[in-house]
């Protein structure tokens, strides 16, 4: 059975290689310490830095797998696929949130790489599926658990902000 291909930005597949080495090269090494020094303290079943270190260890390699799986089943959007005349993957879009009247800038990403705080939405939020392929100027909704809200697309851009 062919596994679901996960769409990255450039950015997006090198921050994840980046996250993965970081994993495997500096963490395990730091939760092996804690472990170490844990068991180091004696009785392991009433002791809880062993515990947390034990479950940080398992948390770290289920990222591992996680980033791994990712990776081998990635599709890079090439900057060059990146649409200038309608909102694509890739693409930094600024808009108009007209109820609040409230000037939004968003890049559009895939699911691995969103981070709705920081700008970054998945293509297949809401509000990415409501954009994909739309031009500036044009508005959108998006059905919200408090109702419709509305958004004017003001510009698109191709770079991306930082992540």
């Amino acid at each position: 059975m062919d596994e679901k291909k996960i769409l990255l930005t450039t950015e997006g597949f090198k921050n994840l290689e980046n996250e993965l080495s970081n994993l495997k090269i500096v963490r395990r090494k730091d939760v092996a310490e804690k472990i170490k020094e844990a068991r180091g303290q004696g009785d392991l079943s009433e002791n809880a830095e062993y515990d947390a270190a034990k479950e940080e260890q398992a948390e770290i390699e289920a990222r591992i797998v996680t980033i791994e799986k990712m990776l081998r089943n990635a599709e890079i959007i090439a900057e060059e696929e990146i649409s200038s005349e309608v909102v694509s993957l890739g693409s930094t879009v600024k808009v108009l949130d007209i109820e609040f009247n409230e000037e939004k800038t968003y890049t559009i990403v895939g699911p691995a790489e969103a981070n709705p705080k920081n700008g970054f939405i998945s293509y297949e939020s809401p509000l990415g599926v409501a954009l994909i392929n739309r031009k500036a100027n044009e508005t959108v909704e998006i059905n919200a658990v408090d109702g419709i809200i509305e958004y004017k697309i003001l510009e698109l851009a191709l770079k991306p902000s930082k992540n």
